[in-house]
């Protein structure tokens, strides 16, 4: 029983866990901030207003031994949610135990290491595929042998179904990317073949759990099948203790909800009945979100309601006492079987592309999983889709939870982030510079080249390097990667209604009225690299006449004011879902300024409390939208209004009016402000 969990500093998250293990969590997940996870130092411009909001974060030898203080790591099984960093926050771990005396092949955990599912879905990937999948070969490789009782890879469909998936596609693209991984570790010749069954025991999975839980238990016991095929067929794998298929799970965050967020509480405990009804497809490890987590960042009391809910399920009820509830079931039976037949034939497209690398390289699978979730979007924008509190039964009585809505959250203290930064500025002054630089400049070497790079990983961590220098050095040697976004390649799924197309006329006739085409730029800044929202929103707005201009995640906002420039765009759309917005957002509007744009509409949408909507409107923004705003076709109406209002023009378009005479552009009045060789 875990709760996912870190922020603001290692010392105040270390008190967390503390007080979670008192309370009978049984393990540890931990929650690693945006800059730790994209290998960012906190002084990095990259990681400004995104230190310790979305996690902990974790800069060096010093902030490891603090976030474990006190907590005996050979008794815990900790759970690192950490993919493109993994194999550097394990080393991190490793040299923290081996200082408490810990004897290492004790040690118990999982690192969740599954890059595929960050280039489709949650972001934080940072080198290109083929020496990413070395990082994890390595490890796996690595821990095998030095650490058997550690996961080194936990192949994550959690994300995927946040990314639009059906059950299909879940299992599919999980199942490519362990075919991907356990081809890798078997042809590196690390691994003898006798001890690949071992490989294959610790490969462990984590999924999502929707609150369809029938389906979803079917999608579990499909899962468990077609595991127990892939490995005793493809790699012969006999023992079926090493078969065994390990999965954990968080249920559906992105599910919940802001409108009427109490009933959120019920969405969690039908989604976990959907990991815990089948005995034989049971999950081993179960966390939840907390029930406000659509409106913030949960506070220690959220966290633990939701912990009494497992604790509720596993002692008070009589689930575990029985063996599978559905065995000869027909109809479980018929569902599973159908399951079966859709992930097959996708698994089977997918290694005719060539594999998981070759699928994501090519832009397959971000484009079917983009696809997948605007036509999803199109059923609850419909009402095909029922979601209580929010397209139906919206009426409600005013909640208690909420009565003081800045204080249903927890806000992480601004001055979080430049304490980090002097911390890391001080550790740097302190720490022996040769040691380090000694062991970058071995690291470099052994990037170069094709030895296991786990031995120069622990040598940079024992000698005081940062997370950012680490990253730095493979940056160097590897390069970095910008995935595709799978816009270009996806639709908005079924016929234009009326809505949408009144929102087409409106965007012709305006851009008609200001001589041209709406130009729509959607800005993911800062290392926020959940960007379902942004990439629905860019498909939408290309749906309703926008010219759209995407240009990925990761950006600075002087990148997105460059691109604002260089495109003449007549708004700007920023997502930001990391908390970050108070940060970010002001940066942005004050490039816009800066550069002579300071007419151009600024939009945000994101989980952004409403205390801070006030603030960003304030300061210039045009409109805020949070998750309460679910039609997208409503909201590219809004931006409509927003471009005619930041252009003086008549609420609504006149039907069958001629356009007025085309506005100079505004990149050629630019271009005449501008002097020579500026």
């Amino acid at each position: 029983m875990r709760t996912y969990a870190g922020h603001s500093s290692p010392a105040e998250s270390n008190a967390l866990y503390r007080r979670n293990l008192a309370k009978g969590q049984t393990g540890l997940s931990v929650a690693f901030d945006l800059p730790t996870q994209t290998g960012y130092d906190p002084d990095d411009e990259l990681a400004v207003g995104e230190v310790g909001k979305v996690g902990v974060p974790v800069t060096h030898l010093g902030d490891m031994r603090a976030l474990f203080d006190g907590i005996p790591l050979d008794e815990m099984n900790t759970s690192m949610t950490i993919n493109a960093t993994a194999m550097w926050l394990l080393a991190l771990y490793q040299a923290v135990a081996e200082e408490h005396g810990h004897d290492v092949s004790k040690l118990a955990g999982t690192t969740q290491n599954d890059i595929i599912k960050e280039y489709l879905s949650r972001g934080t990937y940072v080198f290109p595929p083929a020496p990413s999948m070395r990082l994890i070969t390595d490890m796996v490789a690595y821990t095998v042998t030095t650490m058997p009782k550690w996961n080194p890879i936990n192949i994550c469909s959690y994300h995927l179904q946040e990314a639009g998936a059906t059950p299909e596609q879940e299992i599919a693209y999980a199942i490519s990317t362990a075919i991907a991984v356990l081809d890798s570790v078997r042809d590196s010749g690390q691994v003898p073949q006798e001890k690949f069954g071992e490989v294959v025991a610790r490969i462990s999975f984590f999924v999502n759990a929707g609150v369809r839980f029938v389906e979803e238990m079917c999608k579990m016991r499909a899962f468990t099948q077609l595991w127990d095929e892939l490995t005793q067929e493809r790699y012969g794998v006999q023992d079926p203790k090493h078969r065994r298929f390990r999965y954990g799970v968080q249920v559906n965050s992105l599910g919940l909800t802001e409108a009427q967020p109490e009933n959120n509480v019920q969405r969690i405990v039908l989604e976990m009945l959907a990991v815990t009804l089948s005995k034989d497809a049971r999950a081993r490890a179960v966390q939840l979100p907390a029930w406000n987590e659509a409106l913030g960042l949960p506070r220690p009391w959220d966290q633990q309601w939701s912990l009494r809910l497992q604790q509720v399920l596993a002692y008070e009820t009589d689930l575990l006492e029985y063996e599978d509830l559905f065995t000869g079931s027909v109809v479980v039976e018929q569902k599973v079987a159908d399951i079966l037949e859709g992930a097959r034939a996708e698994i089977a497209r997918v290694q005719e592309m060539g594999g998981a690398v070759a699928a994501v390289e090519s832009g397959y699978m971000k484009g079917q999983l983009v696809g997948s979730l605007a036509e999803r979007r199109r059923r609850m924008e419909s009402g095909e889709d029922v979601v209580v509190g929010v397209n139906k039964f919206e009426t409600t009585e005013p909640n208690p939870l909420l009565a003081d809505l800045d204080a249903a959250i927890m806000v992480v203290d601004p001055a979080v982030e430049s304490a980090a930064q002097e911390a890391v500025k001080k550790w740097r002054a302190e720490r022996d510079q040769a040691a380090a630089d000694k062991a970058l400049d071995a690291l470099r070497e052994a990037a170069s080249s094709d030895v296991n790079l786990m031995a120069a990983t622990l040598e940079c961590a024992r000698a005081g390097v940062t997370t950012g220098e680490w990253a730095g050095v493979l940056r160097e040697v590897f390069g970095e990667y910008r995935a595709p976004t799978g816009v270009a390649a996806a639709t908005g799924g079924g016929e234009a209604d009326e809505t949408l197309t009144d929102v087409r006329e409106r965007v012709r006739a305006t851009g008609e009225e200001l001589g041209g085409r709406l130009r729509f730029l959607v800005g993911k800044p800062g290392l926020d690299g959940h960007s379902n929202g942004a990439e629905q929103i860019a498909v939408r707005a290309r749906d309703a006449g926008f010219e759209v201009i995407y240009q990925g995640i990761r950006l600075t906002p002087s990148q997105i004011v460059s691109a604002a420039v260089e495109e003449d765009v007549h708004v700007v759309g920023l997502s930001v879902l990391s908390g970050s917005h108070l940060q970010v957002v002001p940066a942005v509007l004050q490039g816009l300024k800066d550069a002579g744009l300071d007419d151009v509409p600024v939009v945000v949408g994101g989980i952004i409390p409403d205390s801070d909507a006030r603030r960003l409107r304030e300061q210039g923004v045009a409109r805020v939208f949070t998750p309460k705003d679910f039609g997208l076709t409503e909201i590219m109406g809004s931006v409509v209004d927003v471009i005619r209002e930041a252009h003086g023009l008549d609420d609504k378009v006149p039907a069958g009016v001629s356009p007025r005479p085309p506005a100079p552009r505004r990149s050629a009045r630019r271009r005449r402000r501008c002097s020579p060789g500026c």
